[in-house]
This record gives C-alpha cells, sequence and structure tokens, in this order.
C-alpha cells in the first residue's frame, strides 16, 4: 500500500505539474499537446518544451539529491551528513560559479554543448575535491562531530572564495549567478535535462548495485570486512556516485538546501527499514514526490524553490536532532 500510494502520489503531482502554469491552458489542450492530437503551437511549445522538461527535472533531481544524501549518511554513519552539510554542494557551487561568473562563458554555459558540459564538469571536479577533503579528514579525524563541523566550516570557507568571485564579476553575470543560487527547475532542457538523466541514472545504478556492501557499513568498517565486504571500492563507488549525482544536479537546478539530508530519514520513518535495497528506491520515491511539490509550490507563488525546500527539510532535521540527542526516545 505504501510504494502504491506513493507511486499514485507521485503520478498525480507530475501531471499536476503539467497542468499548472501562468499560461491559461485548458487540461484537455495538455492532454493533446503530450500525444500529438492536434493542439495548437503555443500550447505545445508551452507544454513540450517548458512544462514537461521542468516536470521531468524536478523527479530527477529530487532523486539525486536525496539519495546522495542518503550515502553520504551511510559512508559517514551520520544522521546528519549530507551535500549541503558537508560542503560538497558548495564544492559544486564553486566549480559552476566560475563557469557562470565568467563574463566570457555566460553566453556560452546557456547555450553550447561545450558549456553545458563544462558546467556539469566543473560541478563535478568541485564536488569530488570536497568530497576528497572530507573523506581524508575522516580517517585522521574519526569523532562524527568534529567531522560535521570540519564540513560546515569547509563549506563556509567556499562560500567567501565565491563572494570575492561575485564581487570582482560584472553586472550580467552577478546576476545570472544570483538567480542560479536560488534554486530553479525550469531551466534544464535539450542536452542539461539528457546529461542530468544519463548523470543520475548512472550514479542511482551504482548505488543499488552497492546495497549490500553499504548495508555492511553501517555496522562499521571493521565489521563490513570481516564480512567480505570490499571496503575500499564500496567507498570508491560512493565517491563517484556521490559526485555524479549532487555535482549535476546542482549543477543544472541551483543548491536545493536540505533535500539531501532530510528525504532518507522520510524514507526511514515510511519504511521503517534500515536496508538499503529498500531504502534506495523509497529515498528515490520521497525525492520526486519532494521535489515535485515543491516544484508546484514555487511555480504557483514565486518563491525560489531553494527557499521551499529548507522550509520543508529544516523540520525533519529538527526532528532527527531530538531523536539523537542522549537519553531520548527511541
Amino acid at each position: 500500500m505504501i510504494w502504491g500510494g506513493g507511486i499514485v502520489l507521485l503520478l498525480l503531482l507530475f501531471v499536476t505539474d503539467l497542468m499548472t502554469g501562468s499560461a491559461g491552458i485548458a487540461p484537455s489542450e495538455v492532454l493533446r499537446a503530450l500525444f500529438g492530437g492536434g493542439a495548437g503551437e503555443q500550447a505545445r511549445l508551452i507544454v513540450m518544451e517548458i512544462r514537461l522538461p521542468k516536470a521531468l527535472t524536478a523527479v530527477i533531481a529530487g532523486m539525486a539529491v536525496s539519495v546522495s544524501g542518503l550515502l553520504m549518511q551511510t559512508l559517514f554513519r551520520n544522521p546528519l551528513a549530507g551535500p549541503y552539510v558537508l560542503g560538497i554542494s558548495s564544492g559544486a557551487s564553486l566549480g559552476a560559479a566560475l563557469c557562470v561568473l565568467s563574463a566570457s562563458s555566460a553566453l556560452i554555459v546557456r547555450e553550447s554543448a561545450a558549456g553545458v558540459l563544462g558546467l556539469a564538469g566543473a560541478a563535478w571536479i568541485g564536488a569530488a575535491s570536497v568530497l576528497a577533503v572530507i573523506t581524508a579528514a575522516t580517517r585522521k579525524i574519526g569523532d562524527i562531530t568534529v567531522i560535521l563541523i570540519f564540513g560546515i566550516m569547509l563549506a563556509s570557507g567556499i562560500d567567501a572564495v565565491v563572494q570575492i568571485l561575485q564581487f570582482l564579476s560584472d553586472e550580467q553575470s552577478l546576476k545570472s549567478y544570483i538567480v542560479w543560487t536560488m534554486g530553479s527547475l525550469g531551466n534544464v532542457s535539450g542536452l542539461r535535462l539528457l546529461l542530468l538523466a544519463a548523470a543520475s541514472a548512472c550514479g542511482l545504478g551504482i548505488s543499488a548495485v552497492f546495497a549490500k556492501p553499504l548495508n555492511l557499513l553501517l555496522a562499521g568498517e571493521e565489521y563490513a570486512v570481516s564480512a567480505g565486504a570490499d571496503v575500499g571500492k564500496t567507498r570508491a563507488a560512493v565517491f563517484i556516485a556521490t559526485v555524479l549525482l549532487a555535482g549535476t544536479a546542482t549543477a543544472f537546478c541551483g543548491p536545493l538546501g536540505f533535500v539531501g539530508l532530510a528525504v532518507p530519514h522520510i524514507a526511514r520513518m515510511v519504511t521503517r527499514n534500515a536496508d538499503h535495497r529498500v531504502l534506495i528506491p523509497a529515498t528515490v520515491l520521497c525525492g520526486s514526490i519532494l521535489m515535485s511539490a515543491c516544484g508546484i509550490i514555487s511555480k504557483l507563488t514565486g518563491v525560489p524553490v531553494n527557499a521551499i525546500t529548507s522550509l520543508i527539510g529544516i523540520p525533519v532535521v529538527v526532528r532527527v536532532l531530538f531523536q539523537s540527542r542522549p537519553g531520548a526516545a527511541s
């Protein structure tokens, strides 16, 4: 019932996303545009070039960011780990900022294949660099709380570098970057959407393949090794999957605050299960539902999607904090 209800809810949200918008298009006209039933040219362009890519982006980005958060929480065995908290999204943002804030590349990033690939590549490099630093620090420090603080400080340092880049940029590039930081699901189409889907599919595929080793990692690396898991290979796989998932989504949609941190906990609450063979598809479904709902709210109210995801995600994080404190009821 839970899985069936979740899938039905996602389909309803997807259809609602296609039906809503500033342009008053009748539902029957939307259906004709989708299935080639003789809709008007203007309606067809709005539905096929604007609404459908946005609805697909919400689903894919929700999957990608949510699963990347689940991977981080498992790898670091910390319920408060996530691409946003650990600075991985900030690293991807720095890579994207170097592209978006460059006056010479602002037009290229929007229009050319080289620009799209360059933007994604820069975000991947930024996310990978931060993840490598966090992983190295984890081996040296070992204390989970210190690692979280280190990640927050690293993100703050990256944000400071981005602010310097903003100060040195021209007005047009700065405006493009400010809009990008607010988060948007409506600017991903064509090659961007194809690359987002391909990178997310690869990241999700890697996550599914390593579901069993991820289960073993929950009990610690020593137990995982004794149970026959290749911890080094699993860590590398998580590394690659997180870069593909969080880096690509951040590059094209902007930083989506608290999605990667909150959704895995929502999936755990719904399924009451810690098995990654259940958690990964549950996180995919919950992330898609959340981002689709946030996309619809953003479309109807005009509020940036990043603000909406933060308002929804923060209460979940607060609940986790209270449950994690010493003496809290299980």
